[in-house]
C-alpha cells in the first residue's frame, strides 16, 4: 500500500478515509488506559514495548467493539476517555516539543501548556470519528528486536480487517523510572511528528507562537461545531 501523507492541520479527513484509517485513532486512543487497569494485567506483558502495545490494543480494540457510546461517536465520552487515561503512559509534551521543533525553545512555559492542550484536542476531535468505524479489526505484532540498553524503540503493527492490511507503528522512549510510554506514530508510511511539522512551522513563521495558539483553538473549535 502506498504512503498517505496527512495534510496535518488543515486536513479534515473524509467518511471513506475515517473507514480507512480507523485505527489511527486507536493509535492515540491505545494510551488511554489507567494505571490501575494495567497493574491488573501480568506485569511481565507490560514491562516490554511489546508487550505495553499489544496489551493496550487489544483492551481499547474490545472497548470500542463493545461501548455503545463510542460506536455512536459520543465525543464527549471519548474525550472524557482519553483526558482521564492518556497521561501514564504517552508523551504529548514530546511530542508537541519534536512538531514544534527549534520554536518550542521560544514559547513561554504558558504557551507550551497551552499548545500541548490544543494540539491533543486536535488530535482526538480530528480522528475521535474513526474509532466508531471499528467493528471485526485485529492487530497483529511484527517481529520485534531491542537490546537491553535501548532507551528508544519502534514497535510496528498491522491492522488486519477488511482489504489490504494498515500499518501502524508506535515510537517509544524509556524514561528514568523505567516506564514505557509513546511519543510518535506511523499510519500508512507518514508518521505524526513529521506530518505536523510543517504545519506548525509555517504559522510561527507567519504570526508567531501566540498565532499557533489562535489557529489551533478556531480549529478545534470547528471540529467541535462540525461534531
Amino acid at each position: 500500500m502506498k504512503a498517505t501523507q496527512m495534510n496535518a492541520v488543515n486536513y479534515i479527513p473524509s467518511s471513506s478515509f475515517f473507514k480507512k484509517l480507523s485505527q489511527y485513532f486507536l493509535a492515540v486512543s491505545l494510551l488511554c488506559i489507567s494505571v490501575t487497569s494495567l497493574t491488573t494485567h501480568a506485569q511481565t506483558v507490560d514491562s516490554t514495548p511489546d508487550g505495553l502495545v499489544q496489551a493496550i490494543v487489544n483492551d481499547v480494540l474490545n472497548t470500542a467493539k463493545t461501548d455503545k457510546d463510542i460506536q455512536s461517536g459520543n465525543i464527549n465520552k471519548i474525550i472524557a476517555l482519553v483526558d482521564q487515561k492518556i497521561v501514564p503512559y504517552s508523551d504529548l509534551a514530546r511530542t508537541t516539543q519534536l512538531a514544534m521543533g527549534r520554536h518550542w525553545s521560544k514559547a513561554t512555559p504558558e504557551q507550551q501548556k497551552l499548545i500541548i492542550g490544543e494540539f491533543k484536542l486536535l488530535l482526538i476531535r480530528t480522528y475521535a470519528g474513526a474509532l466508531t468505524q471499528v467493528k471485526d479489526q485485529t492487530v497483529q505484532l511484527r517481529p520485534f528486536r531491542m537490546s537491553p540498553e535501548d532507551t528508544e524503540v519502534v514497535v510496528r503493527t498491522q491492522v488486519i480487517g477488511k482489504g489490504d492490511p494498515i500499518q501502524l507503528d508506535y515510537r517509544l522512549e524509556k524514561t528514568a523510572n523505567n516506564v514505557w510510554r509513546v511519543y510518535d506514530l506511523n499510519v500508512l508510511g507518514a508518521w505524526l511528528v513529521e506530518a505536523y511539522r510543517g504545519q506548525f512551522n509555517n504559522q510561527i513563521s507567519q504570526s508567531g507562537i501566540d498565532g499557533l495558539i489562535t489557529f489551533l483553538q478556531e480549529r478545534n473549535k470547528t471540529l467541535s461545531k462540525a461534531k
